[in-house]
């Protein structure tokens, strides 16, 4: 399994620290919030806020938290200083790695992105050195018995998704962004645990990375993640589930 998706869906079964939960809702509240600035405060005319909204709720955040984040949108302020940005580069054994951001100062956004990379051994690239592998995907990620994966992934294909990847007890579920309230109707009507619906960057070829350099790769992308400005981290490195709960634990 391959990208940020599933490492997420990983961690996130571990649970986070107070602190970890504190950045990851000043994040949430940012894509609300311009998400909110670039379509309008009303969901269900704009699919980006529903997202959002859905992505925040998905990760406890509560409704006075979200609420804020939508009028902070709208109604200007310092919500019209942060602009959206993508970086990409390189990791260990030239794994590509594709970062959205969000940030009111890209001069330090592009410093701390640069010392990440450095410390791990790979490099900030330019614009388009890595992008061409990836496609902009709305995400599915649930939870699954082996045994019902490929009755699921069926009934989601017919409910309109594009393609899925099953690995051990994860699916991962791939359609347009239309779709994606959808198939989460779809899933949580048979039963199935959704982890996460979002937008995403989907590697078109994988790079499979093992021991070291897996291990190197997950600890830049933790790195990464952790830094105020960056949204999300995207890879094409492809590793073992086994691996990915090792390194978790």
């Amino acid at each position: 399994m391959s990208g940020h998706s599933h490492w997420a869906t990983i961690k996130h079964k571990k649970g986070a620290t107070d602190a970890k939960r504190g950045q990851l809702f000043t994040k949430l509240a940012r894509e609300v919030t311009v998400a909110a600035r670039s379509g309008g405060n009303d969901p269900d005319m704009n699919v980006r806020l529903r997202l959002a909204v859905q992505n925040a709720k998905d990760n406890n955040m509560p409704m006075d938290n979200i609420d804020r984040a939508i009028k902070r949108g709208v109604g200007g302020g310092e919500a019209g200083s942060l602009e959206e940005a993508l970086y990409e580069g390189y990791g260990p054994g030239g794994v590509a790695i594709m970062l959205q951001a969000l940030t009111d100062n890209k001069q330090r956004t592009v410093s701390d992105i640069r010392a990440s990379f450095n410390k791990a051994g790979g490099n900030l690239g330019e614009t388009g050195c890595v992008s061409w592998n990836f496609e902009f995907k709305g995400v599915i990620t649930a939870e699954v018995q082996n045994e019902e994966s490929d009755d699921i992934a069926l009934a989601v294909i017919d409910a309109g998704a594009d393609d899925f990847r099953s690995d051990g007890s994860y699916l991962e579920i791939y359609a347009n962004a239309d779709n994606l309230d959808i198939l989460r109707t779809t899933l949580q009507n048979l039963g199935v645990n959704v982890t996460s619906a979002e937008m995403s960057m989907v590697p078109l070829n994988t790079i499979s990375v093992k021991d070291k350099v897996a291990g190197q790769t997950l600890r830049l992308i933790d790195q990464l993640e952790d830094l105020d400005d960056i949204q999300k981290v995207y890879t094409n490195a492809d590793f073992a589930v086994e691996f990915l709960e090792q390194f978790s634990g």
